[in-house]
């Protein structure tokens, strides 16, 4: 299974989960986090503390968080990228942004709500990323309870991409997270990161 979190940035979405994150660490589960270009902006320590940290794979969620249209189709709620052009800057400019910061270009791609339109797909792979989605909602935008999220986590798919939220710390995260992995442990879960899920990125 691969945990896989977005850190979607902007006046409501710049927090810091450090219960979620510190989980993460204290139990080694490794996960791959999807980083918004707003999000870095807010919180450029953390930022470099996560790269830091070999749990975890650092992806690139976009530079404002917009569904990747071409054609300015919205997401639940959020309005696309209204041309091939922005869709180009939504992807490129946090792309050249974690390159510095990792020293090496980010392997992954998360649009804005997970949405892509055709031609918004083909410039994250020309761009040299893999457009990646989900097949588990792990939190619904960090909106589930605990309660929720373990029982979304029962019986996940083998090799579920779980797509849950780090910047909501006021949310049931961390709790849901905590409490779904005894279970998934007693299963013989194994974690992985998406690079080490087998999910071939483009160019390899």
């Amino acid at each position: 299974m691969a945990l896989t979190f977005d850190a979607c940035g902007g006046p409501h979405g710049s927090g810091v989960d450090r219960p979620l994150i510190d989980l993460l660490d204290r139990e080694r589960v490794p996960a791959t986090l999807f980083l918004n270009e707003r999000w870095i902006d807010a919180n450029p320590a953390m930022t470099e503390a996560l790269i830091a940290n070999p749990l975890f794979e650092i992806a690139n969620h976009g530079t404002r968080h917009r569904p990747l249209s071409v054609t300015g189709r919205s997401a639940y709620g959020i309005a696309g990228c209204s041309s091939a052009a922005e869709a180009v800057d939504e992807v490129a400019s946090n792309h050249a942004r974690l390159t510095a910061l990792l020293g090496h270009p980010p392997r992954f791609f998360r649009s804005g709500t997970a949405y892509y339109d055709e031609i918004g797909a083909a410039i994250v792979a020309a761009l040299g990323e893999t457009p990646v989605s989900f097949s588990v909602n792990g939190d619904a935008g960090a909106t589930f309870s605990a309660g929720q999220i373990v029982r979304t986590l029962a019986d996940p798919p083998p090799g579920a991409i779980v797509l849950m939220h780090m910047n909501q710390p006021r949310h049931a995260t961390a709790s849901g997270v905590a409490a779904a992995l005894p279970a998934l442990r007693g299963r013989g879960t194994r974690f992985v990161t998406l690079s080490g899920s087998g999910l071939t990125p483009v160019g390899d």
